[in-house]
């Protein structure tokens, strides 16, 4: 007998997944960039830096995003307001680079109906992988310049003092709008992350 067998984790094997720039036999199915060309609405970055419990980098982590457009619709076959014959949808994929930083540029996007038909402030959904993480961990980015973020009923269920780290901040940088928000898993900055 060799002994225990390693635990699997969900990474450090995300190249496959982002499939960058064709370096692989297939076409890059996901990017960083959601915009196409019928995309309405403000075009915005969201970049932000993920670190780990002691403050350095996550130089190989991956990130998923699915957000609405910005009408509020998803481009999915229950959003019954959808459109089926546009070209975004709401989903890229980027992996963080050496110094930890990741990057999407997308559209900002409007707000949705929530459990009970309610709006829901504007919000994009993040799924994070990394080494060391027996499964994805699921979280929210709010725009904290959005006024409804006070109305938000999922936003409402995140003690007060913990909503900063669901906030992306404003930012101007000439003709691009950022968005920043960083990915912590410092104990006195942690993100807020979602049983789901």
């Amino acid at each position: 007998m060799s002994g225990l067998t390693p635990s699997q984790t969900v990474g450090p094997f995300f190249a496959f997944g982002l499939t960058p720039n064709r370096n692989y036999a297939w076409v890059d199915t996901f990017s960083n960039n959601l915009v196409t060309p019928d995309a309405a609405g403000e075009r915005i970055r969201i970049e932000g830096r993920v670190t780990d419990a002691d403050g350095a980098p996550i130089n190989d982590a991956m990130i998923e995003i699915w957000q609405a457009d910005a009408q509020g619709r998803y481009a999915h076959p229950r959003d019954s307001r959808a459109l089926p014959n546009a070209a975004f949808k709401g989903f890229g994929r980027a992996g963080t680079d050496a110094d930890g930083v990741y990057a999407f540029d997308t559209i900002k996007p409007g707000p949705v109906p929530g459990p009970d038909g309610a709006p829901q402030a504007p919000h994009v959904l993040l799924a994070f992988y990394s080494r060391g993480l027996l499964t994805h961990l699921y979280t929210r980015i709010y725009f904290a310049d959005e006024a409804a973020n006070g109305r938000d009923p999922i936003l409402a269920l995140v003690p007060a003092d913990r909503r900063r780290t669901l906030a992306a901040k404003r930012e101007e940088r000439g003709d691009l709008t950022v968005y920043r928000f960083d990915i912590s898993f410092q104990p006195e900055s942690e993100t807020v992350f979602f049983d789901v």
